[in-house]
């Protein structure tokens, strides 16, 4: 059994604070949704975030944060899931190298590798347990969540410091235009779905939880399960896959009150999520959230940021609502996400 005990996000939106669910959304015409960042040197020593990265910066604060949040003095393991590391750092580096032949500055390359964020927040909070970095791609997260989920049934750990965390970068983003994955074009983060062009609205963000075997008081939801699929020549067949993850928990479609989809607004992709909702649940609320964050492949630390949220206030906001069904309860909430029809993923999260 495994509780979400405390969260901290740092994303485009507003949710600085864990007491607050969207107090107000930000809208924007972008070529990426960047983070709205806090202020540092309240929780990190400022001689000491002179040399870190915003990368760092973001996966540190977050995760005191969470820490707070949950009222947990120090975690029993801390598990980080990256698709990119820091960016910004390796970009550095291999500036440097091109511009002319000298000895570089180490700070970069040390922060650049994928571990440095689990690293660092580990030495932020003393603490000498179980470290590890999940570095799959879309799986990243859901690797991390994957892996608390056995230190605490195997009996290895109780409470798990969770999270996912990628930044993006101008450069980065202009790599990956040519290959079609973003949006060629600044589009505004409200109306993606309005667009039908190719390419997802990239963003970032960053998203620590206290994933626990004991609830508390202040617990938001039960994460309940966590599945990995790629998709190699169509092995990914739903209609095998979906009521088996159910039913391992005695549940049908007919018992999901809300599905939260990962739509992003690339419209060779959405498909896929349009189908999924339509052939399963046609009658259900369905949901969505990179409008709000963008896609990014720690993206669906935000989806559960959303559906913890929805459970502990019992509130489904308009702004994330993909139909016009209202779930008459929150009580089961399945989390749908796939990465250009590759890698596809399922989370269920559930009422206390």
């Amino acid at each position: 059994m495994s509780f979400i005990n405390g969260i901290g996000l740092i994303s485009p939106q507003k949710t600085l604070d864990p007491s607050e669910f969207l107090p107000e959304v930000m809208e924007y015409t972008v070529d990426y949704l960047k983070c709205i960042e806090p202020v540092y040197r309240n929780y990190i020593d400022p001689i000491q975030s002179r040399r870190m990265s915003r990368l760092i910066k973001m996966g540190i604060t977050s995760a005191r944060i969470c820490m707070t949040d949950s009222g947990c003095a120090m975690p029993d393991a801390i598990i980080t899931g990256t698709g990119l590391g820091s960016v910004e750092d390796t970009e550095k580096i291999l500036g440097e190298i091109t511009k002319e032949e000298k000895f570089l500055n180490p700070t970069p390359f040390i922060q650049s590798t994928y571990n440095t964020i689990s690293s660092q927040v580990a030495i932020q909070l003393k603490c000498h347990n179980y470290n590890s970095t999940y570095v799959h791609r879309t799986f990243s997260f859901e690797s991390g969540l994957i892996d608390a989920m056995l230190q605490m049934e195997e009996g290895m750990a109780s409470d798990i410091l969770v999270g996912g965390i990628d930044e993006m970068t101008m450069n980065h983003l202009r790599i990956m235009r040519r290959i079609g994955q973003w949006k060629m074009e600044p589009v505004n983060n409200l109306k993606i779905l309005e667009t039908y062009t190719s390419g997802a609205l990239s963003g970032e963000g960053s998203s620590f939880f206290l994933i626990s075997n004991k609830r508390i008081p202040a617990s938001y939801a039960k994460l309940s399960d966590v599945r990995t699929f790629f998709n190699l020549n169509g092995s990914f067949d739903a209609d095998k896959i979906l009521p088996g993850f159910l039913s391992g928990h005695g549940l049908t479609t007919e018992d999901i009150d809300l599905v939260i989809l990962g739509l992003n607004g690339d419209c060779d992709y959405d498909p896929v999520y349009t189908r999924f909702a339509g052939q399963f649940f046609p009658g259900k609320a369905q949901g969505w959230y990179k409008h709000l964050c963008g896609e990014y492949h720690t993206a669906t630390g935000f989806g559960v940021y959303t559906a913890a949220n929805i459970l502990k206030h019992q509130r489904y906001p308009e702004i994330l609502h993909l139909n016009h069904i209202i779930p008459s309860r929150l009580k089961n909430i399945l989390i749908y996400n796939q990465f250009r029809d590759v890698n596809h993923s399922l989370m269920l999260v559930q009422g206390l």
